[in-house]
């Protein structure tokens, strides 16, 4: 991100915010089609909206990326990239259609993973040299019922859904043709030094009137998280014409990822600023943990004396001891596929000081019937799991996890994805992620009004 500068203009408009009122993406849409239906966006009084259009969200994510190989499926606090970006859009509810535009299988499967459709992109608009509007140009005309297009960047995981709605309100409140996204940068600017010349000078400051910071508004630099434009204008070749407007980011969400140096910073920033979805971590009162490959790693060693052992990260046990001192019951799970002999499972709660149930049957099956004594709901559960006979439970809890050497099917049904194998740390990782949605909700406030300002044709930043 960080693109050309746009200086704010004198005759500027500000917006209040609101609720953008319309139907999000359907689920159940036929994912093989290669046109988006057409919906009717519902007013406030909940009836069919005159003058509708169609707002599509199109997530770019080709497979060759150069600085990060498949970046954008690589897990970024236990979530692929794209998906960060796709549950903000999906949960905007305010387009009628969410797209991830690749030429990768991996990524289109994560895609539908993440409840987005697939616009497969032709080796046309594949290639290194493949810009953003070509792509977009292409999924213009393959879908012409979308009257316009929101392109949202991939390596942009701070991006929330009150963003989404307040820009798109723009658009179908306002008028506008064009809106991006940037973000206010106090920078001074110097001119660079190349082509014979000895001495640089500043571009944007008076070195002898240097300001400090708080006398200084800044710039605005465009922070890349999001284009939207008319399907007129992608089609005349440009994302920014027509009636313009910036929409202003806080920093703490203005995050871009492109080399590996930026990955672990955008952890630590996604971890406090990122958007985790609807789920709702204050709910959960229990964590079920299976032994086998989850507590372990699935193994058991046997000594000289054919006595049998488990090997246990003290880490986890650790993470568990956190987690009940937050009130939260923790129960260790056995079952028939990869049953834990009854000594090592006597010494293994001993240790853990958690309950160790012996599951006979289905899994699923003897989970409701445990929560049903306990009174829970699946929201109240969080669920470690690790393969097949999982998925069910996986799918249904209130927080769903599996370690990171997981199985594809079992991978496929989490929400999160540890970032250690199981028996090194898995179980810590799950535990520490749900104490950090637990610590948000505990201090989570409305975030503050963007800033969303009209451009004069004047003030314009060339595309």
């Amino acid at each position: 991100a960080g693109g050309p500068l746009c200086k704010s203009g004198d005759d500027v408009t500000k917006l209040v915010r609101g609720m953008a009122t319309s139907t999000g993406p359907d689920p159940a849409a036929d994912e093989s089609s290669d046109r988006p239906a057409k919906r009717p966006r519902l007013d406030s009084n909940g009836e069919v909206s005159r003058g509708h259009r169609h707002i599509a969200a199109v997530i770019l994510a080709r497979g060759g990326s150069k600085g990060i190989p498949l970046k954008n499926i690589k897990m970024l606090a236990g979530v692929p990239l794209i998906g960060w970006v796709v549950r903000a859009a999906v949960d905007s509810k305010v387009f009628d259609s969410v797209w991830v535009s690749t030429d990768h299988d991996d990524i289109e499967s994560v895609a539908k993973k993440c409840g987005a459709r697939v616009h497969r992109r032709s080796a046309a608009v594949s290639k290194d040299t493949s810009t953003s509007l070509e792509t977009l140009q292409e999924f213009s005309k393959l879908n012409p019922d979308v009257d316009v297009i929101c392109n949202i960047q991939a390596t942009s995981p701070c991006l929330h859904p009150h963003h989404l709605k307040e820009a798109v309100e723009m658009i179908t409140k306002h008028g506008y043709q064009s809106v991006f996204s940037v973000v206010r940068r106090h920078h001074f600017r110097w001119q660079e030094v190349k082509n014979g010349v000895t001495s640089t000078t500043a571009l944007n400051l008076n070195p002898a009137q240097r300001p400090r910071r708080q006398d200084w508004d800044g710039e605005l630099c465009e922070n890349g998280s999001f284009y939207f434009a008319t399907k007129e204008l992608i089609g005349q070749g440009i994302l920014q014409g027509g009636k313009t407007a910036y929409f202003e980011m806080q920093p703490e969400y203005s995050v871009d990822i492109d080399v590996d140096i930026d990955w672990p910073v955008a952890e630590q920033r996604v971890l406090r600023y990122g958007y985790f979805g609807k789920d709702k971590p204050e709910l959960l009162r229990l964590l079920l943990c299976n032994v086998s490959g989850c507590l372990t790693d699935g193994q058991v060693y046997m000594s000289a004396g054919a006595e049998e052992m488990l090997s246990v990260n003290s880490r986890d046990l650790t993470g568990i001891s956190m987690l009940k001192k937050w009130g939260m019951e923790v129960i260790l799970i056995s079952s028939s596929e990869n049953p834990v002999p009854k000594p090592l499972a006597d010494k293994l709660s001993q240790k853990t000081g958690c309950e160790l149930v012996h599951l006979t049957e289905q899994k699923q099956v003897e989970v409701e019937r445990l929560m049903m004594k306990k009174k829970l709901a699946w929201e109240e559960v969080a669920y470690l799991g690790n393969d097949v006979p999982d998925v069910g439970c996986l799918n249904l809890a209130g927080l769903g996890a599996v370690p990171l050497d997981a199985p594809m099917v079992a991978l496929n049904a989490a929400k999160y994805t540890c970032q250690n194998p199981a028996g090194r740390g898995a179980v810590r990782d799950f535990i520490e992620h749900i104490l950090r949605l637990k610590e948000r909700v505990s201090v989570e406030v409305e975030p503050p009004c963007s800033n969303l300002t009209e451009l004069n044709s004047d003030q314009k930043s060339e595309h």
